[in-house]
């Protein structure tokens, strides 16, 4: 009811926009920031709803609510603002969460990318599949729309990225276009059998890929592209982007000048010192996204076997010194144990504190990551020094205190957040980037 008293009370803004959603686990807020970019310099001028920023074409505000989809009454007032400032084209970080809570309801939907999938928000979901089928359920509404009336030549186009295998389940909802894109060459999954004829009307495939540590390049159609984002899941972010604004109708030509510079997006993958020791942000908070943050700053050292990387060998110097925590209050318990023994298998030295407690002991959310990283020595059976520092601006401290030139320090699990969440709904300002700037000059 609130979603749909709030699209009235402001005008249905979302019928007066081009309204583009991503969804998936990880990859959302790179992705749409990124499509931004290219439709405003492709001449759309684009609004943004997003976990780190709020976007009015070159105008931004830092999303300073903790949510990646706002609520409802705010999300229609953002897209409002959107309209008010002449955007045509608005992009949507469409979460599970706003979906579970109806925020994606009266928003008139007209395309959609779909980036990957992994286990994330299960204990609220009530499983994996009801989690999966949560954020099909934007395809769904995208096939819905008919080929009459206002609706325009491209709604009805989907993105999807054709290497994460839970791709056949997005592929099934009958979208009148679907575009496929492709970093390992793979073609369409087998046919779902909620509808049959679930091919993708055409696919982009990159080739030549160069991964280093000031960024990445890789070809499609021989349009060549150099994009200063840092990793393989970049480069997947990169593609989602372009794959939507080329069935959008902008040249490849156009998303390469687009990306050549990006709007840095706060807290992902964030490089906040080179020298003597690099030391970078990230919000990696679910273990898939934190194993491929691990593999990106092994892009600094000078360990190129993934062998070698995944065994924690043939890398004595430099060292990879990881600080990390998991999420209170419930949320996915099941993830605390499997993201202690990723960072056992990739760091040298591991630091674990509080990140958002919320009504939860910090001390037992630790030791459940602890756990984890136990066992994964046990595997290893190799020595590790890991530290539980309570109080994070402490870790932080002991953290880069390990450091020495030529070595990698990461900081996961708050990236870009302004806040910190306490017991009893007590938040706390947080910037971890400012922190680490601040320890850094008192070292």
């Amino acid at each position: 009811m609130l979603a749909f008293l709030a699209h009235w009370f402001y005008g249905k803004p979302s019928k007066k926009l081009f309204v583009i959603g991503v969804t998936g686990t990880k990859g959302k807020t790179t992705t749409a920031n990124l499509l931004a970019d290219i439709l405003n310099m492709a001449g759309h001028k684009t609004g943004v709803t997003s976990s780190v920023y709020f976007r009015f074409g070159d105008e931004k505000r830092i999303n300073d609510t903790k949510q990646g989809m706002p609520g409802r009454l705010q999300l229609q007032k953002l897209l409002a603002e959107m309209v008010k400032k002449e955007c045509t084209h608005a992009v949507i970080e469409t979460t599970s969460e706003g979906m579970l809570q109806y925020r994606h309801n009266f928003i008139d939907y007209s395309v959609a990318i779909f980036t990957n999938l992994s286990p994330e928000h299960i204990e609220r979901h009530g499983g994996f599949e009801k989690y999966r089928d949560t954020k099909v359920g934007l395809f769904e509404k995208i096939a819905r729309k008919k080929s009459f009336g206002t609706v325009r030549d491209a709604d009805g186009i989907g993105v999807y990225n054709l290497d994460d295998e839970n791709v056949g389940h997005f592929l099934a909802c009958p979208v009148r276009t679907r575009v496929g894109y492709t970093l390992k060459n793979k073609s369409d999954p087998p046919a779902d059998g909620r509808n049959p004829k679930s091919e993708t009307n055409s696919n982009i495939k990159i080739q030549n890929i160069k991964l280093t540590d000031v960024g990445s390049e890789f070809d499609i159609e021989n349009i060549h592209f150099r994009v200063p984002l840092i990793g393989e899941f970049n480069v997947y972010n990169a593609v989602g982007a372009i794959a939507m604004a080329r069935a959008l109708g902008v040249s490849l030509e156009k998303c390469a000048e687009a990306l050549k510079n990006p709007t840095p997006i706060l807290g992902r993958f964030e490089i906040v010192q080179k020298e003597p020791f690099v030391v970078v942000v990230d919000y990696a908070h679910e273990p898939k996204s934190l194993e491929e943050c691990y593999k990106t700053a092994r892009l600094f050292t000078n360990t190129n076997d993934t062998n070698d990387v995944a065994n924690n060998t043939n890398h004595e110097s430099p060292k990879l010194v990881c600080l990390l925590g998991s999420q209170g209050g419930g949320r996915d318990k099941w993830k605390r144990p499997e993201m202690g023994k990723i960072a056992a298998r990739y760091c040298d030295e591991i630091v674990l504190t509080n990140e958002d407690p919320y009504n939860e002991s910090p001390i037992e959310i630790i030791r459940d990551v602890r756990r984890g990283a136990d066992e994964g020595l046990k595997i290893k059976d190799q020595g590790l020094r890991i530290y539980e520092i309570i109080d994070r601006r402490e870790a932080i401290k002991k953290a880069i205190s390990l450091a020495k030139p030529g070595d990698v320090v990461i900081l996961t699990g708050k990236g870009g957040e302004v806040w910190m969440c306490l017991e009893k709904g007590r938040k706390v300002p947080w910037d971890e980037k400012k922190i680490v700037e601040e320890v850094l000059r008192e070292r």
